[in-house]
């Protein structure tokens, strides 16, 4: 075997050493990430990964691309860790815009003193979560950093997916009379951090909701081709993302609050400490947008697939008299409020 990283690691932890282009660095790539990410052991390692053009463009006709940085704290939490917490937030940015993921890269920021055993879990979450979704880790890089100049871990991933010709999906292309779905209970993710972090000493059974949602959305996609819009609720919550759909398509939208579904620790959490499900982060939910006529189909999709058992329909749009979007809450005596996104994070650390 190539190198032992119980031999090079200190007390089976990443040194500086891991970070310095030498053996122990080779070791750590050969052993922890090509172990687990490469599908062919014996292909030559290039600086860069090669996707064939041809076999893309039988599956559409515009490339997607995204990328974001994870910084969750703590790293391990009920539901999955870090690196699930990557695999599934870019495969969902993908999916939510039409798009089949193909192909992820994957960076990591190491600090001096990280636990090797928490390394290879997280590594292997990724490799887990990637294989549930259909794609593959293609690329990647590491560097290693001086214990304290980063929390452990820092990961950043990037997709690349393909379009199909037949989907335009915005979040500016919501029109007056659509339906709002989402997949699913609200805030999960969000409130299962909080507690996982044990400052609050709050005893609770919530698992975070990370998984990866394009077989969802295929299936809602079939169902319903002309799906307006798509996103996944994930910071700011499924508020954020329906104040973004009012203003970017300029419709009132209007939310049920008895129809929206929570989970009763969720709502446990939310009520100590004065939070919104509303506005607690997601990560295996998103909100869809459809034309009336196809919401029973939409509905009936969603929860026909095991992430979408208890979608609803929370609300409608309709034409915004001020000229301006906005999202209104009816509570169920027919009261309403305005939806107004606060100026921060209500918890910080949570992707």
């Amino acid at each position: 075997m190539p190198g032992t990283l119980t031999g090079i690691g200190a007390n089976g932890r990443i040194t500086l050493a891991h970070g310095g282009g030498g053996s122990a660095m080779r070791a750590l790539i050969e052993e922890v990430f090509l172990a687990a990410f490469a599908q062919d052991p014996l292909a030559p390692q290039e600086d860069q990964a090669r996707l064939d053009l041809a076999a893309l463009a039988q599956q559409g006709n515009r490339l997607a691309f995204t990328t974001d940085a994870f910084v969750v704290e703590p790293l391990e939490f009920p539901g999955g860790n870090i690196g699930t917490l990557a695999v599934c937030g870019t495969v969902n940015d993908l999916a939510v815009g039409g798009a089949c993921p193909v192909a992820l890269s994957a960076a990591f920021v190491l600090a001096e003193g990280l636990e090797l055993a928490v390394l290879r879990r997280v590594v292997e979450a990724m490799a887990q979560s990637a294989a549930q979704a259909g794609v593959s880790i293609v690329t990647g890089d590491t560097k290693v950093v001086p214990r304290h100049a980063c929390d452990g871990l820092f990961v950043t991933t990037s997709g690349v997916g393909v379009i199909r010709p037949e989907h335009n999906i915005s979040i500016a292309a919501g029109q007056p009379g659509d339906v709002v779905l989402v997949n699913g209970s609200l805030g999960d993710h969000g409130a299962a951090i909080l507690c996982a972090r044990g400052d609050l000493a709050l005893q609770t059974h919530l698992q975070s909701d990370c998984a990866p949602l394009n077989g969802l959305v295929d299936a809602l996609l079939c169902a319903v081709p002309d799906v307006r819009c798509m996103r996944d609720a994930t910071r700011g919550g499924v508020a954020g993302v329906l104040t973004e759909l009012a203003e970017a398509s300029n419709v009132l939208v209007t939310v049920n609050e008895a129809a929206l579904p929570v989970h009763p620790e969720v709502e446990g959490v939310c009520e100590i400490l004065g939070l919104d499900p509303l506005f607690l982060a997601n990560e295996g939910k998103l909100v869809a947008v459809v034309p009336a006529s196809h919401a029973a189909r939409a509905l009936a999709a969603l929860q026909g697939h095991p992430l979408g058992r208890n979608a609803a329909i929370i609300g409608t749009l309709q034409a915004s008299a001020a000229g301006q979007g906005a999202v209104h809450i009816v509570n169920e005596f027919g009261g309403a409020r305005v939806l107004t996104m606060p100026s921060g994070e209500q918890l910080p650390r949570i992707c």
